[in-house]
């Protein structure tokens, strides 16, 4: 495995793969890597003959300064972690690096990017978006990797790649959860004992959500997943939606897609979740 800091040095190495017909696969990450990282990893590794990772904070995608300073980041555990899933790249640029000025481009893709959690942190896809596109420009894949827990994201890139012709495949993979269910998340390193005990609920919520909408409406489905949380010492709700799963827009009533799936943001403590589930699909 090879760690590069350099687009220039990154490409240097990709292109004599290119000389050779080799493919390309894609993991942008921010670091602070688990197994849901991991199981991206292996699946590019699989697909590909080479798979790059990319580990890098992004600050354009904060608009929470504090977030971003809390933000964890295991350089040393993450390579071993790449190394072991089988990485060919890992890399670790600087902000300097990738913005040698400031990005002034101005993405929208509306409405798939004001909802939820764009109408909640202004500017993040924006910065999802900049980087995101910086990198496909750099390591030019065949492919590129994303969790479906950022359900909303891939939405947005998948727009962003269809509406600026990236000549890559974009492909979505399924949420990994710790054994009580709670999605993995490289926030979750922050909860304490209790509060980690408390955002299990979260993902028990959606699953019980998914038996009772079987036999109950939209809105009753709603509620039952708010009172749930609400009842929980510890959480605060930013937003539960049942949305079109291909346009992000709520729906009123199971009929209105084939495709329903309920996005979620709970605070627990000072650590935001998000999670997701689809009832039809």
């Amino acid at each position: 495995m090879e760690i590069v800091h350099t687009i220039k040095d990154l490409q240097a190495g990709l292109s004599a793969l290119r000389a050779q017909g080799k493919k390309v696969g894609l993991v942008p990450t921010m670091g602070a890597l688990h197994a849901g990282h991991a199981s991206l990893v292996k699946r590019c590794v699989a697909e590909n003959d080479a798979a790059v990772v990319s580990v890098f904070v992004n600050p354009t995608q904060f608009n929470d300064k504090n977030d971003l300073v809390k933000y964890p980041r295991t350089p040393e555990a993450d390579c071993r972690l790449l190394e072991d899933c089988g990485a060919a790249f890992v890399f670790a640029p600087s902000v300097e690096e990738m913005y040698p000025e400031p990005d002034t481009r101005q993405f929208s893709y509306a409405p798939l990017d004001t909802v939820m959690e764009g109408a909640f942190r202004p500017g993040h896809f924006n910065g999802v978006c900049q980087i995101v596109s910086k990198l496909f420009d750099a390591v030019k894949p065949d492919r590129a990797y994303f969790g479906e827990k950022d359900f909303q994201q891939l939405a947005i890139i998948r727009e962003m790649v269809r509406q600026m012709k990236f000549p890559l495949e974009i492909v979505g993979c399924p949420i990994v959860r710790e054994d009580g269910g709670l999605a993995l998340s490289s926030r979750n390193a922050r909860l304490s004992v209790e509060e980690r005990k408390n955002a299990l609920k979260i993902s028990q919520t959606l699953f019980e959500s998914r038996t009772f909408a079987t036999s109950h409406t939209v809105a009753e489905t709603q509620k039952f997943v708010e009172d749930a949380i609400a009842a929980v010492p510890g959480l605060r709700l930013e937003y539960f939606e049942l949305v079109d799963g291909n346009t992000l827009q709520k729906i009123a009533d199971w009929e209105d897609t084939s495709y329903a799936v309920g996005c979620i943001t709970v605070f627990c403590g000072e650590v935001r979740l998000i999670d997701n589930i689809k009832y039809k699909e």
